[in-house]
């Protein structure tokens, strides 16, 4: 069986479109479709079925994609063990990751990985949790950044691991002339009456927020769906909105705005996932021990609450 066959048919246990699937392993979806095609000729069985505008796998399929998985295992497990036995930390690294980790955390990392193993190359993919953890599944990258507000996909918690590296608090972004501002905290329910502008809009951090609210009684006025913090923090300065943002957002101050804490208090852990069969891979091992370290130094300047 054709492996790269088998990592098609994974994805589409995942994805359940051929569309989707295609733009996952950048193929078309006349490829993704072929593929499918060629590993059912080539055992003899159906795999797939449609289902609606999407297909879904057939209890063959699935069984097959259980076997594939080990499959997977052990390949990774063999190339670590080949890079460890060339005791060389070298190639290139692909790493996803959000915006306020790449900001905050990875320059640091990035600097020491070049200093002390400057045959390894890190390339970063700005991508949110979910898409990450994806695109660690697919083999788009090799580590993924993720918070505890992304919950990993059942297919994957027996295939990936998570290096947990630090806790993030929320809070309150108020226009510095906000009755609130001088408050030492603030509830999610002292700003049901606001209008809302929302960080990453479209990712699980938006609708957490967006829970945060409707646990609180209330659906916010929602007037700015940013997909970064420059919208946001231009709405929020000049006293258009309020917004709830991770504290990694925090390092620089902006002019006109005053972050206040949230009553009670509201943390997300953010980690480093990546596959269980790369554990020991060197280069794996180089970037976590970077990442570490960086975590560490950016505690100790005092930039994490």
């Amino acid at each position: 069986m054709d492996i790269i066959r088998l990592r098609t048919l994974r994805e589409l246990s995942q994805r359940h479109t051929m569309a989707a699937v295609a733009e996952a392993l950048f193929l078309t979806p006349s490829a993704v479709s072929q593929q499918i095609g060629q590993l059912e000729e080539e055992l003899g069985v159906q795999l797939v079925e449609k289902r609606g505008r999407g297909v879904r796998l057939t209890a063959a399929g699935e069984r097959l994609v259980a076997h594939a998985e080990r499959l997977f295992s052990i390949v990774e497990e063999a190339k670590s063990d080949m890079a460890a036995i060339k005791n060389e930390v070298a190639g290139t690294l692909r790493v996803a990751a959000f915006p306020t980790v790449g900001t905050s955390l990875l320059p640091a990392a990035i600097h020491y990985v070049e200093r002390e193993f400057p045959a390894l190359q890190i390339v970063i993919e700005e991508l949110e949790p979910a898409d990450g953890l994806a695109a660690l599944g697919s083999w788009r990258c090799d580590l993924a950044f993720v918070d505890d507000l992304t919950p990993m996909p059942k297919a994957s918690r027996q295939t990936m691991e998570k290096l947990a590296l630090m806790d993030d608090a929320l809070y309150a972004l108020l226009p510095s002339n906000h009755a609130l501002a001088s408050r030492r905290s603030v509830s999610i329910e002292d700003l049901q009456d606001e209008r809302w502008a929302l960080d990453s809009a479209w990712s699980s951090f938006a609708e957490y927020v967006l829970n945060l609210c409707r646990r609180a009684g209330y659906e916010p006025n929602v007037n700015a769906h940013c997909r970064g913090f420059e919208i946001l923090s231009a709405m929020v300065s000049e006293g258009c909105s309020v917004a709830v943002v991770a504290g990694l957002r925090l390092r620089h101050p902006v002019a006109g705005i005053t972050a206040v804490k949230l009553r009670p208090e509201v943390r997300r852990r953010i980690s480093v996932a990546y596959r269980s069969g790369e554990r020991d891979h060197p280069a794996v091992q180089a970037f976590l021990g970077a990442i570490e370290r960086s975590v560490q130094t950016r505690h100790h300047k005092g930039d994490f609450t």
